[in-house]
């Protein structure tokens, strides 16, 4: 049975793709078949004579498992914003049904699998049914893992993150600080704030990197950390 792992975090665009490429990269390198899946993803780009989305791409590249870009990326929407906006205005409403149908196939091929939300911690999705990332991440049942955008401000969005994770009755398995701003105040100082307050251990310092491919991010993990938090019976 796979062990899953849902990955947030404290906002938009702080790198949790790149975070869940590189442990994605570390899971495969401890002999793991493994992938990142971004079950809903938002904004595409024409390359080649094909629509693709940069995230599902980068998780498709970290993974072992033999998996296609349709299976790592179920649901592609074309238009850069909010999922549940981008769904309205392409007339393609988000399912809830469909959103773990999809999730569900590739299980069967994975020893481990990486979830990676859309955005922050609640972002909708099936608007019907009043159906959020949170409670995708609670309905899988899912340990979360997440990656905090280090910049001003991020003490306070971790904090409450993590709060609102308790509240959905899962489990904060880890975090990753990921450097967003490389001129940031105090850096060592915020990451000895999180690591002293947030409620689990931290997975990795994650340096401003110019070309932050998974193998290079990988780097910065803490695999002792990762030995315990993801394999530990």
């Amino acid at each position: 049975m796979s062990r899953i792992f849902f990955i947030t975090g404290t906002d938009t665009e702080i790198g949790k793709t790149t975070c869940t490429a590189a442990l994605t990269h570390w899971a495969t390198a401890q002999g793991l078949r493994a992938a990142g899946l971004k079950p809903v993803a938002a904004g595409q780009e024409f390359v080649d004579g094909r629509w693709v989305n940069e995230d599902v791409l980068c998780l498709h590249a970290a993974q072992n498992a033999g998996l296609t870009e349709a299976e790592v990326g179920p649901l592609q929407l074309r238009t850069p914003c909010a999922p549940h906006l981008a769904a309205r205005l392409e007339g393609r409403p988000i399912r809830r049904v469909e959103v773990m149908a999809g999730i569900q196939a590739v299980l069967p091929q994975l020893d481990m699998a990486f979830v990676e939300g859309v955005g922050g911690w609640r972002v909708p999705l099936d608007e019907a049914a009043g159906w959020d990332s949170a409670d995708l991440a609670r309905e899988l049942a899912a340990p979360v893992i997440l990656v905090v955008g280090l910049r001003l401000g991020c003490i306070n969005h971790a904090l409450l993150t993590a709060e609102a994770i308790a509240a959905r009755g899962l489990r904060l398995a880890g975090w990753v600080g990921n450097t967003v701003d490389g001129q940031m105040l105090q850096h060592a100082e915020n990451l000895a704030t999180l690591a002293a307050l947030l409620p689990a251990p931290c997975l990795g310092r994650v340096p401003r990197i110019e070309s932050p491919d998974a193998a290079a991010v990988a780097q910065h993990l803490d695999a002792a950390a990762l030995q315990h938090a993801l394999l530990a019976p």
